[in-house]
């Protein structure tokens, strides 16, 4: 594997529109839980399903170490990275950090109401001609 990959939950709007938020602002190959492909399931977790993961030649990250290292790797303003690089520094920064993740990933319904992109699982083939999908 030479390039880094995000691995998403593409039957769930609110994932769909991180994925395609991230694909948008980086290098990064993004592919839904319904497109792995045998070698790259085999580097996931045992319940990968759970949440979000980040896959790269040398590592796994996964929930929302997964999602803070596709921030990092994006090229979103500056001082957002910044401040996760400064909040790297402490020791309590990562429980936080899943807390966070775990707390929207739970809810990503009511986070759907704000932000969310048709799924790819979802989207009839109708969607998939006229390029939309919102």
């Amino acid at each position: 594997m030479t390039e880094a990959t995000l691995v998403y939950d593409d039957d769930c709007g609110f994932c769909t529109w991180w994925a395609e938020f991230v694909d948008d602002r980086s290098e990064l190959s993004i592919v839904g839980f319904a497109d792995l492909t045998p070698e790259l399931r085999d580097r996931l977790p045992e319940n990968y399903e759970d949440c979000a993961h980040l896959v790269d030649d040398d590592e796994v990250y996964s929930c929302g170490a997964a999602m803070e290292e596709a921030i990092v790797r994006s090229d979103v303003r500056k001082e957002l990275v910044d401040a996760i690089e400064f909040g790297r520094q402490f020791e309590d920064y990562g429980r936080l950090r899943e807390g966070v993740y775990r707390l929207i990933a739970d809810n990503r319904e009511t986070a759907g109401k704000v932000m969310s992109k048709t799924p790819p699982a979802r989207r009839d083939a109708s969607d998939e001609e006229s390029g939309s999908g919102d």
